[in-house]
């Protein structure tokens, strides 16, 4: 009878007790060291016979999956730290032409919906809860791909005890960690165990989306969880290139109601005003739609070679392209043009390798 009446007591002891064990490793924020073995792991995605490593081997880390590429050349890694963090490491752009066409296809289709990527397989996203928000075509494409291996990754390691994990990518995989941080975030609850910590890093990353994707992405890994590591000098991040018209404004812009403003000026001045406005307005949709065809319909049929059963989505009214996460500014230091020199003028990707964005941090984070 005593025993009965202890038993609660002990049961919450035990709650109590499991709860205290456990100690998250993740912290939020720019760590420098955590990042730089961040970048040496996803540099091993080069074949060492070939590619002289410009970083020294990862640390406290073991690797324990490779995938093999998909459609589109996406490939990503599974690494397990010490500390018990898991980590999706995401390969960037390789030298293959399908792999750019995914670049390319940068018109922006809706962030909640669906990629019928042929008769049987359809794959459902949601990449913000805002209904405005737009995401590139191709990376979204790509995540359909990864996606479900990264899904099966995380829900058996979580069986294993390992709840914490970084999302990582650069260039390239830096705009699908964006994507697939977005991705695990609004499954976390249904899909997955809603107690996972995620952090990203996305390093060298172009721009994934328009604003309202931006404004999303920022408020779910807010307080230092979603990080854009950023080298001043590198054009990656400056991509893809944006259009704003007033279509891509809040509802409430007064800009939005315009002919309201001008009524109340003199007649020539409103004649005036009105052309002008009107020009520049209709400028910008025709700039905007321009790029829709090129970047959307016209690069679709050359990735339909490669996807012969992928049907084509519908294109949002939007280029209107934005970064996002919490900037991390990597400025050049005393000598690093010197370091970092071209000679030739063509060597585009200087600014954009992986040793450029790691003895950048070294030097600023006094990392030895």
């Amino acid at each position: 009878m005593k025993f009965c009446l202890l038993r609660p007591f002990f049961l919450c002891l035990l709650v109590i007790s499991s709860f205290a064990g456990y100690s998250q490793n993740l912290q939020p924020g720019f760590q420098p060291k955590e990042y730089l073995q961040l970048l040496s792991a996803v540099e091993r995605f080069r074949d060492s016979t070939n590619y002289q490593y410009s970083t020294p081997a990862p640390e406290g880390m073991e690797l324990k999956f490779r995938s093999e590429p998909v459609p589109l050349e996406n490939s990503w890694q599974f690494w397990l730290r010490n500390d018990n963090v898991g980590i999706i490491s995401i390969r960037g752009t390789t030298s293959k032409g399908i792999s750019w066409l995914e670049n390319f296809y940068c018109a922006m289709i809706p962030a909640i919906g669906s990629l019928q990527i042929n008769d049987s397989t359809k794959f459902e996203y949601r990449l913000a809860a805002d209904t405005n928000a737009l995401v590139h075509a191709g990376w979204t494409l790509g995540l359909a791909f990864i996606a479900p291996g990264v899904l099966e990754t995380i829900k058996s390691n979580y069986q294993q005890g390992v709840k914490e994990f970084i999302i990582f990518g650069h260039s390239q995989g830096g705009a699908l960690a964006f994507l697939l941080t977005s991705y695990l975030y609004y499954l976390k609850g249904t899909a997955i165990p809603s107690d996972i910590v995620l952090k990203s890093y996305c390093s060298a990353a172009p721009k994934p989306g328009n604003l309202y994707y931006a404004y999303d992405f920022d408020f779910i890994t807010r307080d230092g969880w979603g990080l854009h590591v950023v080298n001043a000098l590198d054009w990656v991040p400056e991509s893809p290139m944006s259009i704003q018209t007033l279509s891509d404004m809040n509802k409430t812009s007064p800009l939005n109601h315009i002919d309201r403003i001008f009524s109340r000026q003199k007649l020539f001045e409103k004649i005036y005003l009105k052309h002008a406005f009107g020009s520049m307005d209709e400028s910008t949709k025709k700039a905007s739609k321009k790029f829709q065809k090129y970047l959307g319909n016209d690069v679709f049929k050359l990735i339909h070679k490669t996807l012969p059963q992928l049907k084509e989505p519908e294109y949002g009214p939007s280029m209107n392209y934005m970064s996002a996460g919490t900037p991390i500014i990597l400025q050049p230091y005393p000598g690093y043009r010197e370091q970092f020199a071209d000679s030739t003028g063509r060597n585009f990707f200087l600014h954009h390798h992986i040793k450029a964005y790691y003895e950048l941090t070294r030097h600023h984070y006094d990392v030895k």
